[in-house]
């Protein structure tokens, strides 16, 4: 059983991250501590007593098709209906269209327990998030009038419609065409991969499809962004015909079971009437609205599933006993927690979640100030750090999850590898947010060419100055939070000493460069990690210090930081390495000793 981890999230919203993150953003003035834990609590009751109980049997019983086109899944519906009418579809949206205007690093918080109880469930109002956000950003006013208000609502879902059977990740290959009708456009092709493209939730659902006009150019630049209702809707926002978009089978996956993963054909007939966001030939520009939005929240799946798997190997481990552990040689057999080992793995799945989590939040609160702070400047700052850490949060936390997935397997012992158990529904769930909306090495790349390259590691130089300062700044004795801090720093001096040398390959060798780019992205979390652990440790000891009346949460912040520092930490010392002198030994191979 799935337990909303809500006192993690409070932690890290209102002690390490707080309200004052949002300080100068008149947007978010209403926000407080006491806000966020509310919602906090809510959203905790319904991802364990609505999404929850449903993670199994979606598991087991999965998404079906059949010949007419029809999607359902087991009790999804009657779950998503509550969670529109509770009004969790709108948490992050423009109060203009009906959403509650609540900062992202809320929704970033309270979107982890989506994914934690019942990853499938979550994926189909992540879509519809991003469409949302896509549309608000490059729509006309006519086109945000006439769907936002009902998707912000949940009236109806969204989805992204990229990938075609030719063209994986490489999208200059779509061949989906536009062919031009008046007002509109007729959309003719085939696509695949489309999460929740298809099912009975709601009365209409809106793809946003990239297509290439009749007569554009090949290459992304031909590419253009497009609205194709699955129902025509009118300029009054009323629900007409079909249109001529079919779902016409679902894949057979791995995990997450019950998320359809459609393909869908557009245009069998007379062509799926879709209409032109933006400017034609800027599709693909517009759809990274979209990918941004998606590569934060996939990110967050990553140790969502990583909690998830983290609580059943914990609670696995203290009750399945099993051989005598040194400390309790002469007591008999005892609980496997008691073992050294069993211990190490719980601690490192623990440890890198919480590092994730407080990754991927403080990024979060970096895009809100993006988005209003009052001064330009900060904005401009808090921008490109939200950027710069878009890659790490999606390809470090998903690494990481899959990496604790399997880990809660091992825990588990032969147990692990049977299905009763339910240790492996969490493995095979979370393996395909290594490659949704981008794989790894994709994130790694963007991370070096858009991010790094930009600005010759401005951003990132800014980041470390600023964690170097504040690790500086911490003054508790505690033995705990001195190793974490003076191993943190030493993190933060390899990291830049590796960023400075792969800038400079990116300038004479870049093959280099990219060989060893997920390296260096694995680097950069590790360190940032380390930083956010030292920092949360600093406020334990603080705590504790003033007599808390929740000292065992506060202990084990400093037992969790110990852990991060002597035993995740050193292995950036390896990744720095790796860096610096290991692109070579890739790039200078044959291909064809490989």
């Amino acid at each position: 059983m799935y337990r909303a981890p809500v006192k993690e999230l409070s932690f890290v919203l209102n002690e390490l991250t707080g309200a004052a993150a949002l300080d100068g953003c008149r947007k978010y003035s209403d926000y407080s501590a006491e806000l966020a834990q509310s919602i906090l609590e809510e959203a905790g009751k319904f991802a364990e007593e609505v999404l929850d109980p449903l993670y199994r049997a979606g598991d087991t019983q999965g998404a079906k098709w059949t010949p007419e086109g029809v999607v359902t899944t087991p009790g999804f519906k009657a779950a998503y209906k509550a969670f529109a009418e509770g009004g969790w579809n709108q948490l992050s949206s423009d109060p203009e269209y009906g959403g509650q205007g609540m900062p992202r690093m809320l929704g970033t918080a309270v979107v982890e327990l989506w994914a934690g109880s019942n990853l499938a469930f979550k994926l189909c109002p992540m879509l519809t998030q991003g469409a949302i956000e896509a549309l608000d950003l490059r729509g006309s006013e006519a086109q945000k009038q006439q769907y936002l208000p009902k998707m912000v609502s949940g009236e109806w879902t969204g989805t992204m419609v990229l990938t075609e059977p030719q063209a994986g990740s490489d999208l200059s290959q779509i061949r989906t065409r536009a062919a031009p009708a008046g007002d509109h456009y007729r959309l003719f092709g085939q696509k695949i991969f489309i999460t929740w493209g298809e099912h009975d939730f709601t009365s209409n659902i809106i793809h946003m499809v990239l297509a290439r006009i009749d007569g554009a150019p090949s290459g992304t630049r031909g590419i253009s962004l497009f609205i194709v209702p699955k129902f025509l809707v009118g300029e009054d926002g009323a629900i007409g015909a079909r249109n001529d978009v079919r779902c016409i089978s679902i894949e057979h996956k791995l995990g997450i079971h019950a998320s359809p993963t459609c393909v869908m054909q557009f245009g069998a007939q007379d062509g799926a009437v879709g209409h032109l966001v933006g400017e034609a030939g800027r599709g693909l520009e517009y759809m990274f609205v979209m990918m941004n939005a998606a590569r934060l929240s996939v990110g967050l799946e990553g140790y969502a599933v990583a909690e998830r798997a983290f609580q059943q190997a914990a609670e696995w481990a203290r009750t399945r006993v099993q051989g005598r552990p040194p400390v309790s040689a002469d007591s008999g057999p005892a609980p496997i927690i008691h073992h050294p080992d069993v211990r190490r793995m719980l601690l490192t799945m623990k440890a890198n979640t919480e590092a994730m989590r407080a990754l991927a939040i403080y990024a979060a609160a970096q895009l809100d100030v993006a988005a209003a702070h009052a001064d330009e400047a900060k904005r401009a700052a808090a921008q490109a750090r939200g950027e710069l850490l878009i890659p790490v949060v999606k390809a470090w936390s998903t690494e990481g999850g899959i990496e604790s997935a399997s880990l809660g397997i091992q825990v588990h012992g032969g147990m692990g590898y049977i299905e009763e158990t339910g240790a492996a529904q969490a493995y095979r769930d979370v393996r395909i947010t290594a490659i949704y909306e981008g794989t790894t090495g994709i994130q790694a790349n963007d991370l070096l060419g858009r991010k790094l390259g930009r600005d010759r590691g401005a951003a990132m130089a800014a980041l470390l100055a600023d964690i170097a300062h504040e690790l500086e700044a911490i003054t508790a004795s505690d033995p705990a939070v001195q190793a974490a801090r003076h191993r943190a720093l030493e993190g933060v001096a390899e990291l830049a000493q590796a960023t400075k040398a792969l800038l400079g390959q990116l300038g004479s060798t870049q093959d280099h460069a990219l060989a060893v780019a997920v390296p260096y992205l694995k680097l950069t979390g590790t360190v940032l990690g380390g930083w956010l652990h030292a920092k949360s440790a600093a406020i334990a000891a603080d705590k504790l210090a003033a007599g808390s009346a929740d000292a065992d949460f506060y202990r084990g912040k400093l037992a969790t930081a110990r852990f991060y520092a002597e035993h995740i930490l050193p292995t950036a010392e390896a990744l720095a390495r790796v860096v610096q002198g290991g692109g070579a030994a890739v790039a200078e191979v044959d291909a064809a000793l490989i």
